[in-house]
C-alpha cells in the first residue's frame, strides 16, 4: 500500500521546513509503513539543517520514533499491523561482518556508507529521503523491520520515544561501554538531553560522586535534580581542575562526554585519571578534529571509547532499558520541555537550538 503523510520536509540549508503532503512509497521486502505517534526532535537534526552532517536534502529528519505499524513487507515477520513500535535509528541486520562479532552499533545498513533511502515523494515528483534511515518527522515512516521493535501496551508512546536516542546513548555509554562500578566518580560533559540521560544512569549504577558539568544553570539544575551531586560551570573555573580537586587530584574515574565541542572532548579526555575511561559522543562538525597530548594517549592506560547509539545490541538492550522505564528507576518526565504539531517544526528547531528545550516531541501530525 502506498499512502499519503504530512511532513516538515528539509528542502534546503538554513531554510524554513516544506510542511506538507508527501506520497509514501509502498513497504518493499524488509520494510514496515509505520504511522507515527511520538518523535523527539534532537540537535544532531539541526546540525543536519545547518549542513554540518552531511544531510543532502530534500529529506525528513529524525532519527527515531514511536508508533503503530500499518503495513509489513515480505519477509517482516515477527509485526503485524496494529503492533505498537518503537523505531530505532540503529538497525540490526544481523548478517553483516559488524553484527556477527557482536557490534551491532556498527551495522553496515546504518554505517556502511549508503545514501539515506528514498521514502516517499514531494507533490512535484522529487525524492524525499529519510535521515538516519527513520525520517521521524512525518505522519508516517517507512523503515525497515530490522530497526523495529514491538513495546508493550502499558509504556506510553511520550516516554517510550526517548528510548532510540537520548537513553539508548547515555545508557549504552554508562553500562555498555564504560561499566560504571558502584562507587566509581562519574564526571558527565554537557548537559542536553542525553547527557541528563547520563546522569540518570550513572544513578541507577550506584557511582559515588556523579559531576554535572554545564554552562547553562537550568540544565545543572535539572542534574542536580537527577541525582548529580556536584556541578561545575566550565564558565566560571577550569572544568579539568574543578573535576580533579573533587576526585582528590586523581580526575575522574569515568568521563563521559555529550557536548559536541572539539575543547569539550579534550577537556573530557584531561580530566580523567590514569587508567581511567573515557567515552566520547559529541560530534561537532563532520569535519571536526581533536587534538591531544601523545604522552598521555600512549603511556597513561586511558580506555578512550567512541559511542555510536550506546554502543548498543538492540534486542538485548531496549527491552532492559524498557524495564527501567515501566518500575520507574529512569524518570522521563523532566525530558518532555513541550510537545509540538508538525506545522511547528520551526519553532522546534528553533527551540532546541536555543537551549529552550530539553527534548521538544512531535505529536501531532
Amino acid at each position: 500500500m502506498s499512502a499519503d503523510a504530512r511532513a516538515a520536509v528539509m528542502t534546503g540549508y538554513l531554510e524554513p521546513f516544506e510542511v506538507g503532503v508527501i506520497r509514501m512509497r509502498e513497504p518493499g521486502p524488509g520494510q514496515v509503513l509505520v504511522r507515527t505517534a511520538a518523535a523527539p526532535f534532537c540537535s544532531t537534526d539541526w546540525m543536519g539543517w545547518k549542513a554540518m552532517r552531511r544531510t543532502i536534502p530534500p529529506v525528513v529528519l529524525g532519527h527515531t520514533a514511536v508508533g503503530t505499524v500499518e503495513a509489513v513487507g515480505t519477509g517482516v515477520t515477527h509485526l503485524n499491523a496494529g503492533d505498537r513500535v518503537l523505531v530505532a535509528g540503529t538497525p540490526q541486520c544481523g548478517e553483516c561482518f559488524y553484527c556477527g562479532i557482536g557490534r551491532p552499533d556498527q551495522c553496515d545498513l546504518l554505517m556502511g556508507g549508503a545514501p539515506n533511502p528514498v521514502v516517499a515523494d514531494l507533490p512535484d515528483g522529487r525524492e524525499v529521503r529519510a535521515a538516519g534511515l527513520v525520517g521521524a518527522y512525518s505522519e508516517r515512516m517507512l523503515v525497515l523491520g530490522v530497526q523495529t521493535h514491538r513495546l508493550p501496551d502499558d509504556l506510553p508512546f511520550e516516554s517510550a520515544c526517548l528510548l532510540g536516542c537520548g537513553i539508548s546513548s547515555a545508557l549504552g555509554a554508562i553500562e555498555n561501554i564504560a561499566h560504571v562500578k558502584p562507587g566509581q566518580s562519574v564526571a558527565i560533559v554537557g548537559l542536553g538531553h542525553i547527557g541528563l540521560w547520563a546522569v540518570q544512569g550513572a544513578r541507577l549504577a550506584e557511582a559515588g560522586e556523579i559531576i554535572a558539568i554545564d554552562g547553562h544553570p537550568g540544565r545543572r539544575g535539572l542534574a542536580a535534580s537527577m541525582g548529580a551531586t556536584r556541578l561545575v560551570d566550565p564558565t566560571a573555573l577550569d572544568p579539568i581542575e574543578a573535576v580533579r580537586a573533587l576526585t582528590g587530584g586523581r580526575g575522574a574515574d569515568v568521563v563521559i562526554e555529550a557536548a559536541g565541542p572539539e575543547i569539550a572532548q579534550r577537556q573530557a579526555v584531561l580530566m580523567s585519571r590514569r587508567a581511567g575511561t573515557v567515552v566520547l559522543m559529541g560530534v561537532q562538525h563532520a569535519t571536526s578534529e581533536v587534538i591531544l597530548p601523545q604522552g598521555l594517549l600512549t603511556t597513561t592506560g586511558r580506555e578512550i571509547h567512541g559511542c555510536q547509539n550506546g554502543r548498543i545490541t538492540p534486542d538485548v538492550d531496549f527491552p532492559r532499558w524498557i524495564g527501567y522505564l515501566q518500575r520507574g528507576a529512569l524518570d522521563p518526565t523532566p525530558f518532555v520541555t513541550r510537545d509540538y504539531r508538525i506545522d511547528e517544526a520551526d519553532e522546534a528547531l528553533r527551540r532546541s537550538m536555543a537551549l529552550d528545550d530539553v527534548t521538544g516531541v512531535f505529536t501531532e501530525f
